[in-house]
């Protein structure tokens, strides 16, 4: 066995070395003990340029897991994951390299400096054209845990295997590697590959490679893999063996994904159905095996499909395993035949993706919902979403980022998108993008060319350009503006029928450009709601006059069929009836996605708890706000407090204003709010605020998680007076007006976290001045430090005398502007007079004096003891009129359960002593809770945008 075993070994070298010019033999043995794996490597790569090379550059992407501060670890940190900087040495990965060889003679060599997971090797001989190099390579790979990246070992001791050797960097011209960013975009030159794989006798092995030969060693088992011309080798050694291998006509597809239970037979009929699809559309497949695996799923899944539970199927099972096998197997098989830079062109294999999903469920699903068979079901069945064809998911995720000026360019690199749009928005509007194409030139020429691109580059480098000139030359239509305004910017297209002139059988109907992107629009004439005729108009860049027969149209409506990514399609229609609105009135209930037809209005039941004096309040909120964020917003929301058994409620106008031009100013947000609620038992509270915030980022960096904002408002507050209070200033005159305006900037990272704001309040008989900085640190040991800075100083102050209420507050605001969460403000005794909100001086003792007329200065901080369990202390002076500066300060213990909104704090020591020693010390407690839903779906969202 051992001399056939060898006799196989070299025959399969001979045959490997003869056939490529990019070679790559790999002979690796996994230690399941220690989760390494030793290499013995050998590299052969060919200098395709005219250019002499001294040096040459190597990915070795498995050293991206090694310490805190790699490209990918800075990456995790930006996003708050927070898995990989709390995990345990052991748990991340890296390699450690022995030796690197060229002829038996050793090279040096270096990781590159800010991406340790990229070698730099001098060769000892130069590279001429056309010539190449061959090294020989030792080293050992510590696996890291798959909880990162989802590739690693599992808490089951299997191994799920990528980018897990080192390849050679591609030079064409410039070298071209980049560090893991958990992108899944290592650009490596196609070679022919060789793996001899030695590993324990209880795992089954799994690659996309052509299994060449297996035999049993002392006591272990000995795979070798091979294939020729590939970028990607993933391998997967686990104890149970779970996928499923299903021969079709064109290719065998291998997989693990979910079958959603679906009987033998009808996987194989879909899978082949696919196959044959695929081999259609995108050419032959150049190789046997297709792995479509559930990790590539689940990386990027099919968004309409994952967002209900399970208990909750509203598509059918077999319609759910077949898209999730399709879109896992069109990107894996373009993945494997378009040899693009994917950090640089991602937008090629995405748009080509997402178009042929939209192609297949047209063709084979056309009747297919968003809301599946949630769509026939009475209640839901009414609202606009439910009726969207499968398809509108895509337009619609885009312009979720649109609409939020978070758009970026699809030919920006792929790590500087924002992660919903590196994982969905960019993707789907490559894929409208060639949609929107198709439709514009009118013809099956787009598609034809696809087709004819992917056969022709097939296992050829191609890049952007190279696509635009093919495409270019396949029609004679000037279609500049996909490779300019579509592709390169992130202006959004936005088009109006400014005004319609009827001129004895024909209508003038002026097109106007309400945008920078200068891109075709259609124009649709109908009768009711039946089209009549369609007509593409050309690019405009400010307006033009479009001249159409009048045949009886009742309306005129742009892009009535929304192939378009149109920013707002509620301006596109033009009654011709004379009628009051464009737009008919439309009232639902609950939120729904945005039905352009309609000027719509909401109307939402609400429960809520806002405070202990007003109680569960029931109410309606009527609002015109839908799912995809719109300029004009307002709401109206009264309700009912079961305890108060009082009306409360509030009126909201807010229009935001995108700024496209701007390097930094990038919105500016106009609101009215008006409200009205309980602030102690029977006393009510009416707050009027006008105001206007400016918003700035860095526009060239949308992953920056700094931000400023400028923010200017008039607070005008009336309160109900109290008959029992202690007649002061605050009694006498319970109304007041306040300007305030406040500066804030905020970085927040995982690591690094700082923000702070300058706050200037003027009212008729106060002014007042503060600032608050705050810092956290995270650092490579795990350890917190939290600190926090607040100064504040009365400019005059003319109430001190009388009364507390607009002085700094120690531990405790008084919340004159009712700007505070507080669910039982007025409280002096109780769980809810525990509530603490870090704000003014920041205490969490009860000390005297708890107030400050004057002025007031503390510092807060806090470290970490024990994983989430933090010491704090507080230390700081009060100075009041007619007094000295007093000293206060206080510690004791945090614990964290999810910081800034869910904490408790319990003292220990502070002026008062140790007081946790003194009587009722259960009263002394304090927390942070935040009940508030919205708040809460920032922890999410954060990850996102």
């Amino acid at each position: 066995m051992r001399i056939r075993y060898f006799l196989n070994v070299l025959l399969t070298v001979v045959c490997f070395y003869s056939y490529s010019q990019n070679t790559i033999d790999i002979k690796a043995k996994l230690n399941t003990e220690n989760n390494q794996i030793k290499i013995s490597q050998t590299i052969t790569y060919k200098n395709t340029t005219q250019d002499t090379l001294q040096s040459i550059y190597l990915n070795d992407w498995s050293n991206s897991y090694s310490t805190k501060s790699t490209p990918l670890a800075k990456r995790f940190s930006e996003e708050f994951k927070t898995e990989f900087h709390f995990a345990k040495n052991e748990d991340r990965g890296y390699s450690v390299i022995t030796s690197v060889k060229q002829n038996e003679t050793d090279l040096n060599f270096e990781r590159v400096k800010e991406q340790i997971d990229v070698l730099k090797v001098k060769l000892s001989e130069t590279l001429q054209p056309g010539d190449s190099y061959t090294i020989q390579l030792n080293y050992i790979v510590q696996v890291p845990n798959d909880k990162f990246t989802r590739y690693g070992v599992t808490s089951n001791g299997d191994y799920n295997l990528r980018y897990w050797y080192i390849t050679p960097a591609v030079y064409n011209g410039e070298w071209q590697y980049t560090s893991n960013k958990d992108l899944d975009d290592m650009f490596v030159p196609k070679s022919d590959i060789r793996i001899e794989l030695t590993c324990p006798l209880k795992y089954h092995v799994v690659s996309e490679l052509n299994q060449f030969d297996y035999n049993q060693i002392d006591g272990n088992q000995v795979f070798v893999f091979t294939g020729e011309n590939r970028v990607n080798s993933k391998l997967f050694i686990n104890k149970v063996f779970n996928f499923r291998q299903i021969e079709t006509d064109f290719f065998t597809v291998v997989s693990n994904i979910d079958d959603e239970e679906l009987n033998p037979l009808s996987k194989a009929l879909i899978t082949d159905n696919i196959a044959s699809f695929l081999s259609k559309t995108l050419g032959s497949y150049p190789h046997k095996k297709l792995l479509v695996t559930d990790i590539d799923y689940k990386k990027s899944p099919i968004y309409g499909l994952n967002l209900l539970p399970d208990f909750i199927r509203p598509f059918p099972d077999y319609f759910q395993y077949e898209l999730k096998i399709l879109k896992t197997a069109l990107h894996n098989y373009l993945e494997n035949i378009l040899l693009i830079n994917p950090r640089e062109d991602q937008w090629i294999l995405d748009g080509i993706q997402t178009y042929y999903l939209m192609k297949y469920v047209d063709e084979f699903y056309p009747e297919m919902k968003l809301a599946g068979t949630l769509s026939r079901i009475w209640g839901l069945k009414s609202f606009h979403a439910a009726q969207l064809d499968f398809n509108a998911q895509y337009s619609f995720l885009y312009m979720h980022m649109a609409r939020g000026n978070l758009d970026q360019p699809l030919t920006m690199s792929k790590d500087s998108l924002l992660k919903f749009n590196e994982n969905i928005a960019n993707k789907y509007k490559a894929g409208v993008g060639l949609k929107y194409l198709e439709n514009y030139i009118n013809s099956n020429t787009v598609e034809n060319s696809i087709q004819e691109y992917l056969t022709s580059r097939t296992l050829k480098p191609t890049n952007t350009k190279d696509f635009e000139v093919f495409l270019k030359s396949k029609t004679d239509k000037n279609i500049d503006w996909f490779f300019t305004d579509y592709l390169q910017t992130d202006k959004v297209i936005d088009y109006t029928i400014s005004e319609v002139v009827k001129a004895n059988d024909s209508i003038k109907v002026t097109i106007k450009n309400r945008n920078e992107a200068v891109v075709p629009i259609s124009l649709f004439s109908m009768i009711d709601d039946e089209v009549k005729s369609k007509i593409w108009i050309d690019p405009i860049k400010d307006s033009i006059v479009v001249v159409i027969p009048d045949n009886g149209y009742t309306k005129l409506v742009l892009n009535q069929d929304q192939i378009v990514p149109e920013f707002n399609l509620r301006n596109n229609t033009k009654d011709l009836t004379n009628a009051l609105f464009n737009r008919p009135l439309q009232i639902r209930l609950i939120k729904d996605i945005e039905d352009p037809k309609y000027n719509q209005l909401f109307l939402m039941p609400i429960v809520e708890f806002n405070n202990i004096y007003d109680g569960i309040v029931l109410g309606v909120k009527a609002y015109n706000k839908t799912v995809l964020k719109k300029a004009f917003n307002y709401k109206i929301s009264p309700q009912y407090g079961l305890k108060s058994k009082s009306l409360t409620g509030g009126v909201s106008l807010d229009y935001n204003q995108y700024i496209d031009n701007s390097q930094s100013l990038f919105l500016i947000r106009y609101g009215i709010g008006a409200g009205y609620q309980s602030y102690a038992d029977d006393l009510f509270v009416t707050k009027f605020t006008p105001g206007v915030q400016f918003q700035f980022r860095d526009n060239d960096n949308l992953r920056s998680n700094m931000r400023n904002y400028l923010s200017l408002r008039y607070i005008d507050i009336n309160r109900d007076e109290d008959p029992n209070a202690v007649l002061t200033s605050e009694t006498l005159e319970p109304n007041y007006s306040v300007f305030n305006a406040r500066f804030n900037h905020v970085d927040k990272d995982l690591i690094d976290f700082s923000a702070w704001f300058a706050d200037l309040q003027i009212a008729k008989k106060f002014g007042k001045v503060a600032l608050n900085y705050e810092y956290r640190k995270l650092t490579a040991k795990n350890r917190r430090y939290h600190l926090r800075l607040f100064a504040g100083a009365f400019l005059y102050n003319k109430t001190y005398q009388d009364s507390d209420y607009f002085s700094f507050a120690l531990d405790r605001p008084t919340d004159y502007l009712f700007d505070y969460n507080y669910y039982g403000r007025s409280e002096s005794a109780g769980l809810f007079s525990q509530q603490l909100i870090v704000a003014e001086g920041g205490f969490k003792s009860q000390l005297n004096p708890g107030f400050a007329n004057q002025w007031i200065t503390t510092l807060n901080g806090s470290t970490t003891i024990w994983k989430y369990i933090m010491a704090y202390g507080d230390v700081g002076f009060v100075k009041n009129h007619g007094a000295n500066a007093e000293f206060v300060y206080d510690s004791g213990l945090r614990f964290i359960l999810v910081e800034d909104y869910f904490e408790i704090f319990f003292p220990v020591y502070s002026n008062l002593g140790w007081e946790i020693a003194q009587p009722n010390y259960d009263q002394k407690i304090r927390f942070i809770v935040t009940l508030d839903f919205k708040t809460l779906l920032g922890l999410f969202s954060r990850r996102w945008y």
